[in-house]
């Protein structure tokens, strides 16, 4: 599929629901397919948390970890569709709690400096031996869940899954490594280029 000029929208396929997502250029060689979980209807996001809790069955998930802020609506769906009690957010935005928090460095694409991924130390205690899913919007370079990885690895959980609603493109592949086969994804997004002729061409390298 080709979005060209004037086409402001990509119709991605989550699971068994469909989505028009707005066409953003980061840069003048790079747009993305822009997912704000945060602007999506509540329906679709049930569904799209059951249709993940769905293919997350399997692994016996004791505690969801999500990444601030897009993934906190995804993730509650989840731990609702999979009858869990527990929750626990990465923040990027440092709180007057998170003083003393573990972090982790982290630059997204859609952030233009770096941030940190913060984890309340107060209730690490929560992840200590458990087995963890990390659920966040959408991997595009890795980077987050990377930092994600580290943070509650280092708190003694066990990662047993990372659940999205979409992948981008496939640069993420390489920064996560081996633990790109904990990744399990509702769909896939493409990048998009300028093809030199006013349009945009799907790059699903990255």
């Amino acid at each position: 599929m080709l979005a060209f000029m004037g086409q402001s929208t990509y119709l991605a396929q989550i699971g068994t629901q469909e989505i028009d997502l707005p066409l953003v250029s980061l840069t003048s060689e790079l747009a993305i397919a822009l997912m704000i979980t945060v602007d999506l209807d509540v329906q679709f996001l049930d569904e799209a948390g059951q249709q993940l809790a769905q293919i997350l069955s399997d692994l016996q998930v004791e505690v969801v970890v999500t990444i601030a802020t897009m993934g906190i609506p995804i993730a509650i769906s989840v731990v609702h569709a999979l009858n869990l009690e527990q929750y626990l957010v990465l923040h990027k935005t440092p709180k007057i709690h998170l003083s003393d928090a573990s972090f982790e460095s982290v630059h997204s694409i859609t952030t233009a400096s770096e941030q940190r991924l913060l984890l309340d130390r107060a209730r690490e205690h929560l992840l200590r031996g458990k087995r963890v899913a990390v659920i966040d919007d959408v991997i595009s370079t890795g980077a987050s869940v990377a930092a994600a990885l580290r943070l509650v690895r280092r708190a003694g959980a066990e990662v047993v899954a990372v659940g999205v609603l979409a992948t981008e493109a496939s640069q993420w592949r390489s920064a996560l490594g081996d633990d790109a086969t904990l990744v399990r994804a509702l769909g896939a997004l493409p990048l998009f280029r300028p093809d030199g002729q006013g349009g945009l061409v799907e790059d699903w390298i990255g």
